[in-house]
């Protein structure tokens, strides 16, 4: 009866066992594959625009009070200056009226105008959202001691 009973226990072939581990393989690898150019695709296009402060200039002109901002982007994208955020404290900064978004090509400074009442000698705080998500953090500058 033993003998009988091994006999009748029937095992998957060791061709079906290799099919079967190589159709796994190959579905993992494609699994893989999807994610890692997903996430790089993602990458390539945040790093194709990077800004930086290039200048800052505090000046008077016809009676109004401006600031000057030249922001470069050292990436290989285009891009534009969408929003402009200055305040006196970090936690202050407030959203100033640009008449549209600045066009920033790659490898390029773009100015962009500000009329905002300033104090010589003051610390302001600045921050710039592009037209494509990236965001150039804030920073302070210092107005000049004496109006220019």
């Amino acid at each position: 009866m033993t003998r009988k009973s091994l006999r009748s226990k029937k095992a998957i072939s060791p061709i079906l066992a290799t099919l079967l581990l190589i159709v796994i393989a190959v579905a993992a690898i494609v699994v893989t594959y999807a994610w890692i150019m997903t996430y790089m695709g993602n990458v390539g296009r945040q790093a194709g625009v990077i800004l930086y402060k290039a200048n800052v200039n505090f000046y008077t002109q016809g009676g109004t009070e401006k600031i000057d901002l030249d922001i470069g982007n050292s990436g290989t994208s285009d891009t534009g200056i969408y929003k402009v955020y200055c305040g006196s404290t970090q936690g202050s900064l407030a959203e100033q009226t640009i008449s549209a978004t600045v066009p920033l090509a790659a490898a390029t400074v773009a100015r962009v105008t500000i009329n905002y009442n300033w104090t010589a000698g003051a610390t302001y705080y600045f921050k710039i959202i592009s037209s494509t998500g990236q965001t150039l953090p804030d920073w302070p500058e210092q107005a000049p001691t004496q109006a220019p």
